[in-house]
């Protein structure tokens, strides 16, 4: 367990590898600040298990990132509660296919706000506290920035917007912030058990990935003080045969 104070900031945390990042963190000493959009019982109903292992632990925040505003407001809560931030982990997004002939202006705002505007803004408005605890940024990327997922176009273009996010932001915050991403291949497997088959065949090792595997890697991000502006895959080597 970390001994200290360091607080923590997790986007998308009531759920899925938000929810799994939380726990794990928690368990090594940080404070947590909880953020969602509509996920709002899951999130309360975790704050409330982690706050019944370590009393005042965590924080909850609803915010979305559709309005400016919200930016402002999870600064103000976290700056008020604990009076510091050490890490951002930007987690949030929405994933749905779009067809490419009936795109629509509102999936696009909805694919670009929450993977791309949600992660730079709120990047931006962590800056004063970051800059003070000589912080880390983590962005939660995917393995399809590089290579694009079929059917799921605006989603791929998104996450490639992230990924170049990273190294931007890694040169504009030197030599105080780091900023780094994770790049996730087959960690949540969908129901579909025939495309469950199809995708580990394609995959080098031959078995899907877990949810400890990138907490492994946040972990060595936040341990390794020589790294930054870099994009870890986490795929088992998929991205080999993609």
């Amino acid at each position: 367990m970390i001994n200290s104070n360091k607080v923590m900031l997790i986007t998308g945390a009531g759920k899925r590898i938000g929810a799994y990042i939380a726990k794990a963190a928690h368990a090594d000493g940080y404070n947590l600040a909880l953020h969602y959009r509509t996920s709002m019982e899951q999130t309360h109903e975790l704050a409330k298990q982690l706050n019944a292992i370590r009393n005042n632990s965590c924080l909850c925040i609803q915010a979305d990132f559709d309005y400016e505003f919200d930016f402002k407001k999870i600064i103000t809560e976290i700056g008020s509660k604990y009076k510091r931030l050490d890490v951002l982990i930007n987690n949030a997004s929405e994933f749905f296919a779009t067809d490419i002939a009936e795109l629509s202006p509102q999936n696009y705002d909805k694919l670009f706000n929450s993977n791309v505007k949600g992660a730079l803004f709120l990047s931006k408005a962590c800056l004063p506290l970051l800059l003070k605890s000589q912080g880390n940024i983590i962005n939660m990327v995917d393995i399809h920035a590089d290579k694009p997922l079929k059917n799921y176009p605006i989603y791929s273009m998104a996450k490639a917007a992230n990924k170049m996010m990273v190294k931007a932001l890694a040169k504009e915050y030197a030599p105080t912030i780091r900023v780094n991403g994770i790049s996730p291949g087959f960690i949540e497997a969908p129901v579909d058990e025939k495309m469950n088959s199809d995708v580990i065949n394609r995959i080098a090792l031959k078995c899907k990935g877990n949810k400890q595997h990138i907490y492994q890697t946040i972990q060595f991000i936040l341990e390794n003080h020589y790294l930054t502006g870099q994009i870890i895959r986490i795929d088992g080597g998929r991205s080999l045969h993609m």
